[in-house]
């Protein structure tokens, strides 16, 4: 930018009631914003890659509790700009001694309520990774945080703004598929039979492992993910202490899909089963442990006019259908619309005349995502003041949808869902698992 751009745009910023918001939203579309990344691993630098590849970020500060994650996201960033962000174990020190505009959270699921709040309370736009929390009430304190210091959070539900996506769901809206009375979404991947315990060992130096678990129990560590599944770095969501299994994970994802699409918000019953025939029961003890989220699961939610299931399965895979092993089955008068992930979306009409239509992806490297294009409307909703693509208020139900299937896995039994008040109806021990008691000194948000 030259040095008459710069003048110039001081000069707009100075006399903005003059020249009025056109003029406000056309700088702050070219403000280049202090950003910090709260959770270093691999997904939060994936996050970063395209935060750098807007031209819009300098990067500030990296958090993360395992100095060997803050490394590998040091280097990355080293390859991209010639920032050089301070590095941090504590994500409120680096909140209150960098002062980010934007702050990414990309840590663990049980860490995304408390990290979330504390930067939209420190005058930092959030993006922050799905699912936002782990149980519903911490999602209700983040929407509220949100709205009570009027900060832009957007959550990486990635497939609202993916291309294809958009396009089936318009197709969807217009009645190309008839009317939809029924949604089957899907996560089909195998797996190789029981579960063999992982000993417990030591934390590596570079861990801080009482800082990892945080507000959650405090477990042993069972080292590095790899065959057989240990908790950290990405292992943690099969661990129902940290995560809430392939539901709360994929189920975000494709759930969403369902709500964007058919624009509802809430269901009015909810049952789910499922269980472990394959992993086997879990294991915890001083010595080892295993997972102990269902290797399979059914869930069904119950809207006004609508049905929607949920099945995720790892064993046996998904060889005998059509699609991939991921996606939502939309089921209309007019015929069955697959919306999936690498293969784009297809069209299958009822009779022998109709003619399949699909559409392919326009998906992103080196992750195969449409994080850029998120990132964008992100950026973008900062300057006007709008409510982002995947808002957290939006994406807070989609979530629900989620903890409420584990909900009903954990009581054995349905529950009816008030979404106004987001309460179980006359359920008292049903409404008790909407929150969970924190670790000390961490405190429960829902009260913020």
């Amino acid at each position: 930018m030259s040095l008459d751009r710069r003048s110039l745009l001081r000069n707009s910023l100075a006399t903005g009631l003059t020249l009025g918001f056109p003029a406000l939203v056309g700088a702050q579309r070219e403000k280049t914003y202090r950003t910090a990344l709260i959770g270093s691993g691999w997904w939060g630098t994936n996050i970063l890659r395209e935060a750098v590849a807007s031209g819009r970020c300098r990067i500030v500060g990296l958090v993360d509790v395992d100095r060997r994650q803050l490394d590998r996201c040091t280097a990355e960033v080293a390859k991209w700009v010639s920032d050089q962000p301070r590095l941090y174990e504590d994500h409120r020190e680096m909140l209150a001694k960098e002062k980010p505009d934007i702050a990414i959270v990309a840590t663990p699921d049980h860490w995304h309520p408390l990290a979330m709040i504390d930067a939209v309370k420190a005058g930092a736009h959030v993006y922050v990774e799905k699912p936002i929390g782990h149980t519903i009430r911490e999602g209700r304190a983040m929407v509220k945080a949100a709205r009570e210091t009027n900060r832009v959070v957007q959550v990486g539900t990635h497939r609202r703004i993916a291309p294809h996506n958009v396009s089936g769901r318009k197709f969807l809206q217009e009645g190309g598929a008839g009317k939809i009375a029924m949604v089957r979404c899907f996560v089909l991947y195998g797996g190789d039979g029981p579960e063999q315990a992982r000993q417990n060992v030591e934390p590596p130096k570079e861990l801080n492992w009482d800082r990892w678990c945080g507000p959650a129990p405090l477990r042993p560590y069972n080292g590095d993910t790899g065959r057989g599944g240990g908790i950290h770095p990405r292992g943690f969501r099969q661990y129902l202490d940290y995560g809430n299994g392939t539901l709360g994970d994929w189920g975000v994802h494709w759930l969403d899909q369902v709500l964007w699409i058919m624009e509802r918000k809430w269901p009015k019953t909810v049952f789910s089963s499922g269980g472990r025939p394959i992993k086997g029961k879990p294991i915890l003890t001083d010595q080892e442990q295993t997972t102990d989220a269902p290797d399979h699961q059914v869930a069904t939610y119950e809207f006004e006019d609508l049905t929607v299931t949920w099945e995720h399965r790892q064993f046996a895979g998904n060889p005998a259908e059509k699609t991939e092993s991921v996606g939502c089955f939309f089921y209309g008068t007019k015929g069955t619309f697959h919306m999936g992930w690498q293969r784009g979306w297809t069209f299958y009409p009822l009779g022998q005349a109709g003619k399949e239509i699909h559409e392919e992806p326009q998906l992103n490297q080196p992750d195969s995502q449409n994080i850029k294009e998120l990132w964008a409307d992100f950026l973008d909703a900062i300057a006007t003041g709008r409510r982002p693509v995947s808002d957290i208020e939006e994406v807070h139900r989609s979530t629900n949808l989620s903890l409420l299937g584990m909900l009903s896995l954990k009581l054995g039994r349905s529950v009816r869902w008030e979404g106004e008040q987001e309460v179980c109806v006359g359920d008292p021990e049903a409404n008790a698992l909407l929150r969970r008691e924190y670790r000390k000194p961490w405190v429960y948000p829902e009260n913020l």
